[in-house]
């Protein structure tokens, strides 16, 4: 698409129209598509928005970057929040601490759990630990089921010994949920800790969080 025409498309009523123009700039550089991506930061439509997330995170500016972070901190829909943090990850590490601001300010499931998949992917393990930690103290329980899975990835990490203690102490939680993904993440520890833990969920009242611990021997 023309430039002259994705600008006309961005005018459009129709959203469209703008949709399109927006996943047309991905073509061109940053200098072109940076300034018009940010000219629909406040689009009525929650989805051009979530397009702006995408598109900016692809092009990768210090305005871009300020673009995600006012999307992240200020936006009034929780998908476009998300995208916003989808993207700022994919700057790497300098994205790390306003991922883990984002986190303890926004309560919202989906914001959540996107920083928490966003966080696990990139070598930070201090701060998957701290946001995990801060995740058992909400309530929702989508969140803390990603934290748990999380707590799994940092074996082999700076935080092994602090992450295995804390799926320790949840091994006996009354959600049964917990307790099976307690299972399957206890499976990234050697520890004798880890395997004891692994010997009294085999013999856990819910038939689901046996069969978690036993999958690696079914297998």
């Amino acid at each position: 698409m023309e430039i002259k025409q994705i600008q006309a498309n961005l005018t459009n009523p129709d959203f469209q129209y703008r949709l399109k123009a927006i996943s047309a700039l991905k073509n061109y550089n940053a200098e072109v598509a940076v300034p018009l991506l940010l000219s629909k930061l406040h689009d009525s439509e929650f989805l051009v928005r979530s397009f702006v997330a995408m598109g900016l995170g692809k092009q990768q500016t210090s305005e871009s970057f300020a673009g995600l972070m006012e999307i992240m901190k200020f936006d009034n829909t929780p998908n476009v929040r998300a995208e916003a943090a989808n993207s700022l990850s994919l700057f790497g590490r300098i994205s790390v601490s306003h991922l883990v601001m984002t986190f303890y300010q926004d309560d919202h499931w989906l914001v959540r759990r996107s920083i928490l998949a966003a966080l696990a992917e990139m070598e930070c393990p201090q701060e998957l630990f701290d946001v995990c930690i801060e995740a058992f103290k909400g309530e929702d329980f989508t969140v803390k089921e990603a934290a748990v899975d999380a707590l799994g990835i940092l074996a082999n990490t700076s935080q092994q010994a602090v992450a295995l203690s804390q799926l320790l102490t949840l091994i006996n939680d009354e959600s049964w949920r917990i307790r099976m993904h307690v299972a399957y993440a206890l499976k990234n520890f050697d520890q004798p800790q880890a395997k004891a833990a692994l010997g009294k969920l085999r013999q856990d009242t819910e038939h689901r969080v046996v069969a978690a611990a036993l999958s690696d021997l079914l297998a």
